[in-house]
């Protein structure tokens, strides 16, 4: 099993592989989407100004880099990634009612719901209609299914909002369509375009969705642990919206009847009024939830890291190597 105890690189080592590329990526990105309706353009130029990792594109230039393509297609099915991941981030900041985004004001707290749902509608037929000039239909049999995946994953997320009798599998198939299989198609986008075949394929896929889920499990902790500047939004915001994460699925499986209690006045008040977010932390601490969660994130860290084993050597395969202690494996310990 690889190794994931090395320091990681800094962010901006880890981009430098890639950052002449993802420079292209921002202006065709900047291109696309230029909007006959100006407020379309101005949410988009909203989106990009806010910042972001750029994770996304990145895995796809590093995957195909890796992979030993050098054309432009990864220069634009980067861009059709991030336009897809900003057309979510659009429609689940609609869905949740949420008023801040990656720091600053979320687009809807702007320019409203039905503006907002409408341009995210255009941001997606966008990312598609650049898709085409691919003429790959491997390609867009990827991205339809991985479309009509992440909408299944908001609609199971929608039906289990408020439920604290939520099981570990019903979250791991919400994780799972919600973020893992984009972070999957990302990678295995690389193998498509440089015609890699099946096994590359399918290990790049396994490297990418292993990183995907232990990206949330991490980010399921740091919405109790974080602060509100690190996290772009405030602290505990999932459970006060009703979602339930792990950390708290697994503490409702042993706590007493008085914290379950505790944890339902939170979801049916929508806030930590009656009950502090101190004391729903004292609750996850007591029954050690939020190292658990760290413990399987950082399992599925290990699994992608053994997903790159069979890659020839290249410092693009050994930043992918890095990108999980970047964005996962050091925010895990």
């Amino acid at each position: 099993m690889a190794s994931i105890r090395t320091a990681p690189l800094s962010q901006a080592e880890l981009f430098s592989l890639v950052a002449k590329d993802l420079r292209r990526v921002d202006k065709v990105i900047g291109i696309e989407t230029i909007c006959c309706a100006n407020v379309v353009t101005s949410i988009s130029e909203h989106l990009n100004a806010s910042g972001g990792k750029r994770l996304r594109p990145a895995l796809v230039l590093l995957a195909s880099r890796a992979c030993g393509e050098t054309g432009d297609g990864p220069i634009r099915l980067a861009a059709v990634m991030e336009l897809i991941h900003a057309a979510t981030l659009v429609h689940d900041d609609v869905i949740d009612a949420a008023d801040v985004r990656r720091g600053k004001p979320s687009a809807n707290s702007v320019w409203g719901n039905q503006v907002s749902v409408l341009a995210g509608d255009w941001l997606y037929m966008q990312a598609f209609s650049l898709a085409v000039r691919e003429r790959n239909f491997a390609i867009l049999d990827l991205l339809v299914d991985l479309t009509q995946m992440m909408v299944e994953g908001e609609l199971m997320q929608a039906e289990l909002i408020g439920r604290l009798d939520i099981t570990e599998h019903q979250h791991h198939d919400l994780i799972h369509r919600k973020t893992a299989c984009l972070l999957s198609a990302c990678s295995r986008l690389g193998a498509l375009l440089a015609d890699s075949g099946e096994e590359t394929e399918e290990r790049l896929r396994n490297y990418g969705w292993n990183l995907g889920m232990a990206f949330q499990l991490i980010d399921d902790v740091l919405d109790f642990e974080a602060t509100e500047a690190v996290l772009g939004k405030p602290v505990g915001n999932d459970l006060k919206e009703g979602k339930v994460t792990l950390p708290l699925i697994l503490a409702l499986k042993t706590c007493t009847a008085d914290e379950r209690t505790q944890i339902e006045t939170v979801v049916r008040d929508g806030g930590y009024e009656s009950v502090s977010l101190d004391r729903i932390l004292e609750i996850l601490d007591r029954y050690g939830t939020i190292a658990e969660v760290r413990r399987r994130a950082m399992r599925y860290c290990e699994s992608a890291l053994d997903g790159l084993a069979t890659l020839p050597d290249s410092r693009y395969k050994r930043a992918l190597e890095q990108a999980v202690l970047q964005w996962a494996a050091d925010r895990a310990s």
